[in-house]
């Protein structure tokens, strides 16, 4: 079930808040749990087991941390918890892509096992993980209530692509939360803009990603590459961050307060400054539970740097099983380590829109790693991105492509600026009569009309994928 479809728009949506509202005091956790299953279990009702098991595992291992806290017993459980959160998402995410590599390497024959991934795996493990490490630290309340702990696990908005919520997010919001009329109406709002997001830009220029992928790379003219992974790097932001702003917009609604997770990424003046603004919420957790751990930067700039490899080659394999995710996760590690030993300063100190097109054509390259999972076809689309396959700049075909998407990479474009997020902020602060009386009509009208643009594109869509479900 995913959020731009019908079936949650229509049905399971309206009848989840219905009972939620009307659900009194603590019955909205039971409610929330309940829907929350349900919502899953659509999907995959087998994996409903292994995430249950993985939220009871955690929340048996929290209060048994806190009641031996100061002995040794206590550290021990902590690495019981890690382990056993590993070893779900290593077995269901790479036990297949290691028995080929070793087949692969080692001219084996072993069966590979063809389990399907459980969808939001990589996200409610690192949620539960990041649950037992921080009562560990102190730095959470144990929470002894498993209906609020299973709600912390399983809730719906955000279950399945993030953002990656820790406990510490939202441990009171699990207990004291009110929604009131403010917070419901900039839920909806911000539900409404991320699915505009996802099915009016993402939908549309993923199918132009699609019909690019689909050529053969060695015959793809300049102009073609250039326009096809642009076409996914826009699909990828509006699919992921669409998601992001809908789940936000849900968990306002119910009375949660999750954190941001993208901060227009392509407008960043640099590497380091891209991944302060993509994925927010993983960045931030691989700051705080792998990166400092490991030293951070306090052990010298050799240990730094292989701090920084270590955390990128596990962000990469984080995404997806297989040899591109993990060279697209040393790439910007090289970039982020050239930047660390003096790259940035000088990009400080040159106009930022230079510091942009560095970033922007690092991330683009990024994406072929990224995109192209085949990693023997890499080479053949980097070649056409720059020429090096004699396949020309351009054909008709590709003026032809260009011309019939020229409104979509215009408004994609537009939409990846601040520009309306500052005339909207200019527009909320204005002191003018006309300013505010345009504001306010803005501020009803507009979220209608896309609303409705978006269910005119949700009704009649073929193809409504939601790319981070398969990390």
């Amino acid at each position: 079930m995913v959020f731009s479809s019908v079936l949650f728009l229509f049905r399971f949506l309206p009848a989840v808040m219905i009972c939620y509202f009307l659900a009194p005091g603590r019955v909205k956790n039971l409610i929330l749990l309940l829907g929350s299953l349900v919502f899953y279990a659509w999907g995959e009702p087998v994996y409903v087991v292994l995430m249950l098991f993985s939220t009871v595992s955690d929340y048996i291992h929290g209060i048994l941390i806190d009641a031996f806290r100061g002995r040794k017993a206590a550290k021990v459980l902590l690495f019981t918890s890690v382990l056993i959160n590993l070893a779900i998402l290593g077995f269901f995410k790479y036990a297949d892509f290691l028995i080929t590599s070793v087949n692969a390497i080692a001219g084996t024959a072993i069966t590979p096992l063809d389990l399907p991934l459980p969808i939001g795996i990589s996200f409610y493990t690192f949620q539960t993980m990041s649950y037992s490490i921080d009562v560990y630290r102190e730095k959470a309340k144990v929470q002894k209530n498993i209906l609020d702990f299973a709600v912390f696990v399983t809730m719906f908005p955000q279950l399945i692509a993030g953002p990656i919520v820790k406990y510490t997010d939202v441990q009171e919001d699990l207990k004291f939360r009110k929604p009131d009329i403010t917070a419901i109406s900039y839920g909806c709002r911000r539900f409404v803009m991320g699915l505009a997001k996802k099915v009016i830009i993402a939908n549309n220029i993923g199918m132009l990603w699609e019909e690019i992928a689909a050529c053969d790379y060695a015959g793809l003219n300049v102009l073609t590459a250039w326009m096809g992974i642009l076409a996914f790097a826009f699909q990828i932001y509006y699919d992921f961050s669409g998601y992001s702003d809908m789940a936000i917009g849900l968990g306002a609604c119910l009375g949660f307060h999750f954190p941001e997770n993208f901060n227009h990424p392509y407008m960043a003046g640099s590497v380091t400054d891209f991944w302060r603004r993509w994925h927010i919420s993983l960045g931030s957790w691989f700051r705080d539970y792998v990166y400092i751990p490991l030293g951070g930067n306090r052990k010298g700039a050799a240990r730094q740097m292989l701090n920084i490899l270590i955390v990128w080659a596990l962000t990469g394999i984080w995404h997806g099983a297989g040899w591109n995710f993990f060279f697209w996760g040393i790439w910007f590690a090289v970039f982020l380590i050239i930047e660390k030993v003096g790259f940035k300063k000088l990009l400080d100190h040159i106009p930022k829109f230079m510091g942009v097109i560095y970033t922007f054509l690092i991330v683009m390259v990024g994406w072929v790693l990224f995109s192209v999972e085949d990693v023997s076809f890499i080479a053949n689309y980097l070649s056409a991105m720059f020429g090096f396959n004699h396949a020309g700049l351009y054909d008709r075909r590709a003026w032809f492509l260009l011309g019939e998407n020229a409104v979509l990479f215009t408004a994609a474009v537009i939409c990846a600026t601040p520009l309306f997020s500052i005339i909207w902020k200019k527009g909320e602060e204005s002191r003018s009569g006309f300013s505010t009386a345009v504001y306010h009509l803005a501020e009803k009208v507009v979220p209608a009309l896309l609303l409705l643009a978006s269910i005119a594109y949700v009704v009649k869509a073929s193809y409504n994928p939601f790319l981070y479900f398969r990390f």
